[in-house]
Order: C-alpha cells, then structure tokens, then sequence
C-alpha cells in the first residue's frame, strides 16, 4: 500500500497507473483509495491521511467547490501528487508531529 496526506477541503480527482491513466473500463472497476480515521493538524489546517493501492502512481488532487460561491476555496486549481509515501514514511511523519488521540463514542467500536 502507498499513502498520501491530502488538506480538508481537497478530493482526488484524476488517478493514474503504471500504465497511464486508470480507465475504469479496463481496470473493470475503480482505484482503491481510502481516507483514513487519521489526521495531521499543521497550522489549523486539517490533513487526512489516504491510503491507495500498490497500482496507483499519481494522484492529482483539486479543491472542492464551495456550493454558496461555486469558486475553489484557493487560489490553486489542482495539483498532481507524484510521490506517495511508503507505511514507514507515515510513521516518520506521524512522531514528527505532536500527536493527540481523540477517541470518538468508543462504545460503538468495541462491539
């Protein structure tokens, strides 16, 4: 598996294989790409931790629209991740940070 940070408020948009650029119709299905219950806070910003699989080159990323403004929440429009990081990395990153674990209604994990 390969892993990414991506800023609350961004998406995935266009992914791409070792071959290309993924196409559903010949991959017969879509990327596996998942966010994470795990996040970074770097200067009030929010970054959530993504997991691709080992397929997945290059992810590019844009910000969401905002649905009141229809304008993306920044000035850039998109910006294409070339080099995901590797579980080590992940970690290396994570003791870097000040972490602080915040368990949310626990009960209903434990069952």
């Amino acid at each position: 598996m390969k892993y990414f940070f991506l800023s609350e408020g961004w998406k995935v948009g266009r992914v791409w294989a070792f071959d290309g650029l993924w196409q559903v119709t010949a991959w017969r299905r879509q990327p596996e790409i998942q966010r994470l219950n795990i996040c970074l806070v770097e200067d009030n910003e929010v970054m959530w931790l993504y997991q691709v699989e080992e397929a997945i080159v290059t992810v590019e990323v844009e910000p969401v629209l905002s649905v009141a403004r229809e304008t993306p929440p920044q000035n850039i429009g998109q910006v294409v991740l070339k080099r995901l990081i590797s579980a080590e990395q992940v970690i290396e990153r994570l003791a870097l940070a000040s972490a602080k674990c915040q368990l949310q209604d626990i009960h209903s994990v434990v069952k």
